[in-house]
């Protein structure tokens, strides 16, 4: 019912406030990340968790202005990306800072909505859903990540075979370099593995890099008929601001946990307790449940509207909400005198046979004693 969809339209909310930065400058252009951190952890700080879980049994028919916004979701976010190329590169009324801070706050909304639409998107079966996940990756210039994601993170999660789980007392300065690369290569070799077992060469037209490369390729091409370089120049930073802002979130979702070996290279199934759970309505509205991850990746094609949350007993849980524990994560003492704590703890609890952690941390996994 359009009812119950409407708090998860939050996200429209963002597009006046970047386009007024792109016309107006000045104090416009703080606006976004101070409504993307600060008002939206002020707000879960109000309205506190949202516990309740949805009926499983719910019609899909029923979820049509859920889906509705992941649909719509990919023209306005090129409408958006174009119109601060044109802003920038076109006019010359933005000071650079102001031209630095709107560039910056398209990469936060590209990153943190529009690769979280790609996320819900990709992981359905029909082709139209799947194709919009594809694209709006490829907008960001990373559409390597549908690969990695679905055939490599879901099945090595929380493992060392796992580029995108961040180990235990590893950084995010550490780690944003490390997935860059990693992330590219293991989606790679994915996809060639995939190819190989059909009797097929890494250059056949399947290979879904094909797609990844040409569009955007494209994205560029338009972003240089507006404006020459200059205007590949800002696409290209909003990209990577977007990037950034899906690893900060990453990062964050599977800090430190491991899954128990149990030899041979063999790894107990994906339960609840292997992703950082959080509860905060507001920023689950935000982010359509994404915070709701423990369930995401213990049934990975559940849309997010049947997304279902957990306690302590079964899933360990942020101290925070998505903003504050992303700005925590830019600060790495911080973020570890925070987090270190509740990872041994999870450990003692989900663990306590496990003597020695540091060959786990180390990615080595012997089976456990």
């Amino acid at each position: 019912m359009l009812i119950h969809a409407l708090p998860f339209w939050m996200s429209i909310t963002f597009l006046p406030l970047v386009l007024a930065g792109a016309v107006f400058g000045g104090i416009w252009t703080f606006i976004t990340p101070i409504y993307a951190w600060i008002v939206m952890s002020i707000l879960d700080r109000i309205w506190g968790l949202d516990t309740e879980n949805p009926d499983l049994e719910t019609d899909d028919a029923a979820l049509f202005w859920h889906k509705l916004i992941t649909w719509i979701w990919l023209p306005l976010q090129v409408f958006m990306i174009y119109i601060v190329v044109v802003a920038i590169s076109r006019y010359d009324h933005l000071a650079l800072w102001e031209s630095g801070l709107l560039i910056f706050s398209l990469g936060v909304i590209s990153g943190s909505i529009g690769i979280n639409y790609a996320h819900e998107l990709m992981h359905q079966r029909n082709r139209y859903e799947r194709w919009l996940g594809e694209a709006l990756m490829t907008s960001v210039l990373y559409g390597h990540f549908v690969s990695e994601h679905l055939l490599v993170h879901h099945r090595y999660v929380a493992t060392p075979r796992d580029p995108v789980t961040a180990r235990y007392n590893e950084s995010f300065l550490r780690f944003f370099p490390r997935v860059l690369w990693s992330c590219v290569a293991s989606a790679w070799k994915a996809e060639v593995a995939l190819l190989a077992r059909k009797d097929r060469p890494w250059w056949h037209q399947k290979n879904p890099f094909w797609k990844y490369w040409l569009g955007g390729l494209a994205f560029l091409a338009l972003a240089y008929a507006i404006d020459g370089w200059a205007g590949v120049a800002v696409y290209i930073l909003q990209a990577f601001f977007a990037v950034w802002m899906l690893e900060l979130v990453n990062y964050v979702e599977h800090y430190g946990l491991t899954r128990k070996h149990l030899g041979d290279g063999k790894y107990e199934h994906v339960q609840p307790r292997h992703s950082w759970n959080a509860s905060h309505r507001i920023t689950n509205y935000m982010l359509i449940n994404l915070q709701r991850h423990s369930d995401h990746h213990f049934k990975p094609d559940r849309r997010f509207p049947l997304l279902q949350t957990y306690d302590e007993d079964d899933a360990p849980q942020l101290p925070f909400s998505y903003p504050i524990m992303t700005a925590m994560a830019m600060w790495p003492p911080i973020f570890r005198r925070v987090m270190n704590k509740r990872v041994r703890d999870w450990r003692g609890r989900y663990y306590p046979e496990i003597v020695d952690w540091e060959p786990y941390a180390a990615g080595l996994n012997p089976p456990p004693r």
